[in-house]
C-alpha cells in the first residue's frame, strides 16, 4: 500500500499535497477492486451492458494509475476520475432502469461530491454537477424499463451500494484526517521548537502583538571557542553532526533545568529562565545548567571549549515577524550577558557582579579584575568556578575531569 500511495508524488511536494495525492490514489484502487463484485453479478445476471460500465472504469483507472506514475499531472488524474464517478453511475443507473431498479446507483457519485472537498480546488462546481445528475436521473425515471431483477439481488445491491458508498468515503475522509493530524502534531512540534508552549498557546488564539515584560529573567549566552578553525578541518556534514549533538545535549540540559532555549545563531546559543513562568531560582538554574554545559561539550568532542556569560535582570520578550516569526528578547541583562559571552575567558562562566551577588552563598566564583566591555565601559565580572555546595571545581585547566559523569 505504501508503494501504491507514493504514485504520482514529487521530491517539492508539501506534506499535504503529499497526503491528498495518496488519499486518492488508494480510493482510486479500492473503487476498482470493489467494482468487481458489480462487474461480476451483472454478468451472472446476463446484464452485459450494465456489466461493461464498471468494468470500463476498471480500465480506465488502471491506465490512469499508470499514466500518474509517468508523470500526469495529479490535477488532471483527480478532474478525470471525478468526472467518471459523476457520468458512470448515473449511466449505469439509466442501463439498469431507474432508482430502484439500480438499488440507488447514482449513490456512487456521491464520492465525487464530496472526494472534490479534499482533492480539488472550487469543490462546489462538482456538487452541483452532481445535484444536476441525480436530478436527471429523476427526470428521466418514467422513461426508463427497469432491467429484470430478482428482489433478492435488488435488495442486497441496495447493501451494498449503501455500504460500499458510505465505507469508500468514511475511507478516505479517516486516512486524510489521520493524515492531517499527524501534521499537525508535526507542526505543534515545530512550533514549540521556536516558542515557549504557553506563547504558542496564545499566537494559536490569535493574540497579536504578543508581548511582555518581565521583572528578573536569568540570560546565558555560550559559544564555541574558535569554532571557525574547527569547521575549516571538517567537512560541512560533520560541521552540522557537531553542532547537532552539541545543541541537542544542551536541550537537554534546558529541559532538566527549566531554562527556556531562545535560539541559535551559528554556533552560539541563547537560554533564559524565569520566562515564561516567573521563578526565583533563576540565576541558580542558568548557574546550573551553564556548569553542566561545559561537560556536555567535552563528552561530545573532548578538544571543544565554551565561551558562557550570564546576567541577571528585566527584560522584554515578544513574538516578531509575520510570516517567519521569532520569539526574542530585549533588555539590558540581554546585551551585558552577550558581552559576558564574548568578553568571556575559554573554558570559563563569566557572569556580572549581580548574578555573583545572588549565588555568592551557593556558588564559588573568582574574582576577574576590572575589564572593558565593548558598549558597557569598565566592568568587573566574576568566574562561576564550583557546583552549589562546595562540588568540583571546574576551570580551564580541569576539563577533563569536569567532563568524567558524576
Amino acid at each position: 500500500m505504501g508503494r501504491l500511495a507514493s504514485i504520482g508524488v514529487k521530491a517539492e511536494d508539501s506534506e499535504e499535497v503529499r497526503l491528498r495525492k495518496a488519499a486518492l490514489t488508494l480510493l482510486v484502487a479500492l473503487i476498482i477492486t470493489l467494482s468487481v463484485v458489480w462487474v461480476g453479478i451483472y454478468a451472472v445476471l446476463g446484464l452485459y451492458l450494465s456489466a461493461a460500465i464498471p468494468f470500463t472504469y476498471q480500465v480506465l483507472a488502471v491506465a490512469s494509475i499508470l499514466a500518474l506514475s509517468r508523470g500526469w499531472s495529479f490535477e488532471r488524474f483527480s478532474a478525470f476520475h471525478l468526472t467518471l464517478w459523476l457520468i458512470l453511475p448515473l449511466l449505469l443507473q439509466v442501463s439498469l432502469g431507474g432508482f430502484v431498479a439500480s438499488s440507488g446507483v447514482i449513490l456512487w457519485s456521491l464520492i465525487a461530491a464530496l472526494g472534490a472537498l479534499i482533492f480539488v480546488p472550487h469543490p462546489i462546481r462538482w456538487f452541483a454537477i452532481y445535484a444536476v445528475a441525480v436530478v436527471v436521473s429523476g427526470v428521466a425515471e418514467p422513461f426508463l424499463d427497469p432491467a429484470p431483477m430478482p428482489t433478492v439481488v435488488n435488495v442486497s445491491f441496495f447493501v451494498l451500494n449503501i455500504g460500499a458508498v458510505s465505507g469508500a468515503i468514511y475511507f478516505v475522509l479517516r486516512y486524510f484526517m489521520r493524515g492531517l493530524a499527524r501534521e499537525q502534531e508535526r507542526s505543534e512540534r515545530l512550533l514549540l521548537n521556536i516558542l515557549p508552549a504557553s506563547t504558542a498557546k496564545r499566537l494559536r488564539a490569535g493574540e497579536e502583538p504578543i508581548a511582555d515584560r518581565y521583572q528578573e529573567v536569568a540570560v546565558l549566552f555560550a559559544d564555541v571557542v574558535d569554532f571557525t578553525s574547527i569547521s575549516e578541518q571538517l567537512t560541512p556534514d560533520e560541521v552540522v553532526g557537531l553542532l547537532d549533538d552539541l545543541f541537542t545535549e544542551f536541550d537537554t540540559l534546558a529541559d532538566r533545568w527549566g531554562l527556556e532555549k531562545i535560539k541559535t545563531i551559528g554556533d552560539a546559543y541563547m537560554a533564559v529562565g524565569g520566562l515564561p513562568e516567573p521563578r526565583g531560582d533563576a540565576p541558580e538554574a542558568a548557574a546550573g545548567m551553564a556548569l553542566e554545559m561545559l561537560e556536555a561539550a567535552a563528552r561530545v568532542r573532548e578538544s571543544l571549549q565554551l565561551r558562557i556569560g550570564i546576567d541577571l535582570g528585566p527584560v522584554a520578550a515578544g513574538v516578531i515577524g509575520r510570516r517567519k516569526f521569532a520569539y526574542d528578547l530585549w533588555g539590558d541583562a540581554v546585551n551585558t550577558a552577550s558581552r559576558m559571552e564574548s568578553h568571556g575567558v575559554p573554558g570559563r562562566i563569566q557572569v556580572t557582579e549581580r548574578v555573583q551577588r545572588r549565588l555568592r552563598d551557593r556558588y564559588d566564583f573568582e574574582q576577574r579584575g576590572p575589564i572593558e566591555v565593548k558598549g558597557k565601559g569598565t566592568m568587573a565580572p566574576y568566574l562561576l568556578v564550583a557546583r552549589p555546595g562546595g562540588g568540583e571545581r571546574v576551570d580551564g585547566s580541569a576539563r577533563r575531569a569536569a567532563a568524567e559523569p558524576r
